[in-house]
């Protein structure tokens, strides 16, 4: 409650276990991309408010990894909720500046410290974000380190609302450790007044 988070809602599609991690690891590490047709689907089965009127935007992979794997998932996830939603997809709205180190491991304030600083808006995507709504997608929330970052460069720009659109949701991190593998019921939807 004293720091309480800048996104709208969170649409998660499941929870983040064993079955969903296989999934998730499958896309983002072992090119399976045919796997986003699935997993963009059933996050867009969550998103039953979104419409044309709403800006679909991927969280942004850095340069030289999106060169090492050859795609972002986040961007191929979001390729399918555009298709599923009528919603208006950008790739290229975030900017990943400068490459961090994988988070997984670290606590709350380190993983803050890593994404200082490392994702802002494109400054010609900027006039579309006036009183827009977004759809902020993602593999994965597990601390929502990394989407709390966008959703405050969104904001910044004069974005009205953004909701979180994830796979997979890690909701044991009330915490200040990670243990991405065990995970409660529960994900948290957008109230119909946010919608």
């Amino acid at each position: 409650m004293g720091d309480p988070p800048r996104h709208d809602g969170i649409a998660a599609a499941t929870l983040y276990n064993d079955a969903s991690r296989r999934l998730v690891l499958a896309l983002k590490h072992g090119n399976r991309i045919a796997h986003a047709g699935l997993m963009g689907r059933l996050i867009s089965t969550k998103l039953p408010f979104v419409d044309e009127t709403w800006l679909i935007v991927p969280v942004p992979l850095h340069r030289w990894r999106i060169w090492r794997r050859g795609y972002n998932q986040a961007a191929e996830l979001a390729r399918e909720i555009s298709r599923a939603t009528g919603g208006t997809l950008v790739v290229d709205m975030l900017d990943r500046r400068k490459a961090t180190r994988s988070l997984g491991g670290l606590g709350k304030v380190a993983r803050r410290r890593v994404l200082s600083g490392a994702i802002a808006v494109r400054p010609a995507r900027r006039t579309m974000l006036k009183g827009a709504r977004v759809v902020l997608v993602d593999d994965v929330l597990t601390s929502g380190a990394t989407s709390e970052v966008c959703v405050s460069a969104l904001k910044r720009s004069g974005t009205e609302r953004v909701v979180i659109g994830c796979f997979a949701r890690v909701l044991d991190e009330a915490s200040d450790h990670v243990r991405p593998t065990q995970a409660s019921p529960g994900p948290v939807f957008p109230t119909a007044g946010q919608a």
